[in-house]
């Protein structure tokens, strides 16, 4: 039964909604994977599938096809995943599961321009229905560049592939970018949606399928103890930060003109904006959890002047822990002319009743003091304390941190007296740990979300509004940074170039050290 069917009741697609208890599994069904040769076919998405099975979430009949260019038999295709599974599989590698899951395995070699190949594809389909058991319903995974989407759905549908029955579905699963501003993501949303309607079109942001990232709604609507204070009247502002200790890594020719606003920002960190700031849905379901993110994103809009709430970088050379490594513009593939920033920051504003007045700071970059991901919820100092100064010299500003990664978890960050016999007052920390508290182990975000798409579950999954609305908040401030000219140098170790903490200190605000 899809979870759109009940609007009012919350069903964990993880979870059997007849007990709790139990896992949920997926239907009959089968995955095809255009692009499966590629990093994240092979990294990240035939380990989550292999995973998924060996906690019997896949059905025993489930059929993975694999589409590319290689001339790979039925073996060497499965030679090919079981590599990828024993490299990358979060599980243990058990023989009766990998035989079953490879029963199922296809290859089928052809372009994207190729009818006799997609005539082919959905022989092999057909077939699979009956040898398998996948009773026509099929997910269509694009882990391809954007530009081979029209291609690719145009052959599904010229194939009738892309249609479902009363009887059968079909959707397609697809991979930022979303495009590379407002104009092009509507275009790509016209393209897909010519073929697929919305509610088959499953846009990954594998960010959303991570726990800690789902944490911030049961932080916020479980507990009285937060949300009566989530609110301008208690918060000062709100950072969210994700920065990365590592360099390009061999990606220069994907990274440049894209940069660290189009590959971080306008997803990942406008999602969790999105999350944090929105109002509390009627319920959990796809329909309503999405009606509360558009209208926070509708109401979210670049703080100005725009140069003076933004900052961009480029790193140059310098230390990352004990290495020294190599600037930007010296990595193998970059343009020493670029202008492609390797770190954004951002300020946006939400004009809501709930949320005037408080700045978002939106940050990320890569070769920056360390890995982590976080949401910084920082509160207004008391109206009143009665200490004497010197009594809270060391006391800063109440804080909830969400920790995305690494070591999810929560922390709490509020003044207690230094025990003596004086009054002095500090910051102390409250540290809930995901890893200490819980037994159970998390699911890998894109096993949780391959899953979700099969079980037609969409509550993590962008719609075609919210991408679009994500760019029209960015797109003002890649216009000013675009007649600019070069980005700011920061070297490599630290924080940023200093036009972002110039930008917090207008406000009276610093970010935090991680």
């Amino acid at each position: 039964m899809s979870s759109h069917t009940n609007p009012t009741t919350w069903i964990n697609p993880l979870r059997d909604p007849q007990d709790k208890r139990l896992p949920r599994i997926a239907g009959p069904s089968g995955l095809v994977i255009f692009g499966v040769t590629g990093d994240l076919a092979r990294k990240k998405l035939l380990p989550a599938i292999y995973d998924l099975a060996n906690r019997g979430l896949l059905p025993p009949g489930f059929a993975l096809v694999g589409y590319g260019r290689r001339d790979w038999s039925k073996e060497d295709f499965e030679n090919y995943v079981r590599e990828a599974v024993e490299a990358g599989a979060r599980t243990e590698f058990r023989g009766n599961v990998w035989e079953r899951l490879a029963e199922g395995m296809e290859f089928v070699k052809g372009n994207f321009d190729d009818d006799s190949a997609f005539d082919n594809l959905a022989d092999t389909l057909k077939r699979l229905d009956e040898t398998r058991g996948t009773a026509g319903n099929w997910a269509f995974y694009l882990s391809i560049p954007p530009d081979s989407f029209a291609a690719v759905c145009h052959q599904l549908e010229r194939s009738g592939m892309a249609a479902s029955t009363d009887e059968s579905w079909r959707r397609v699963i697809i991979e930022k970018p979303f495009g590379n501003d407002l104009k092009t993501a509507h275009e790509l949303n016209e393209t897909v949606n010519a073929v697929f309607p919305e509610e088959s079109v499953f846009r990954i942001d594998h960010y959303l399928g991570k726990e800690t990232v789902q944490n911030i709604l049961a932080l916020r609507f479980a507990n009285q103890l937060f949300e009566p204070l989530w609110n301008s009247n208690y918060v000062d502002h709100v950072q969210i930060t994700m920065a990365e200790d590592i360099g390009l890594g061999g990606r220069a020719g994907y990274y440049d003109g894209i940069g660290a606003a189009r590959d971080v920002i306008q997803n990942h960190l406008i999602q969790l904006l999105a999350l944090v700031a929105m109002e509390e849905p009627i319920s959990f379901t796809p329909t309503q959890l999405q009606a509360e993110k558009i209208k926070v994103l509708r109401a979210t809009k670049p703080s100005l002047p725009i140069a003076e709430n933004s900052a961009r970088g480029q790193y140059s050379a310098g230390w990352q822990g004990s290495e020294y490594v190599k600037g930007l513009r010296e990595e193998d593939g970059f343009d020493p002319e670029s202008t492609t920033e390797t770190y954004a920051a951002c300020t946006l504003e939400i004009t809501s009743r709930r949320w005037a007045g408080v700045p978002f700071y939106l940050r990320t970059g890569k070769r920056l003091g360390r890995r982590v991901t976080e949401i910084a919820v920082v509160f207004k100092d008391a109206p009143h304390q009665p200490f004497d100064p010197g009594m809270t010299a060391a006391l800063g500003n109440n804080a909830i941190v969400i920790r995305v990664q690494p070591d999810e978890g929560v922390l709490i960050r509020f003044g207690s007296k230094v025990p003596g016999s004086a009054m002095e007052v500090r910051d102390v920390n409250m540290d809930f740990s995901y890893s200490e508290s819980f037994t159970e182990e998390s699911p890998e975000a894109y096993e949780r979300l391959i899953l979700d798409a099969l079980l037609d579950e969409s509550s993590l999954f962008p719609t075609n509004e919210e991408v679009e609305l994500s760019w029209k908040i960015l797109d003002p401030i890649l216009e000013i940074w675009e007649e600019n000219g070069q980005p700011e140098e920061y070297p490599a170790g630290t924080w940023g170039p200093k036009s972002a903490d110039e930008m917090l200190a207008r406000n009276g605000h610093q970010w935090r050290r991680p």
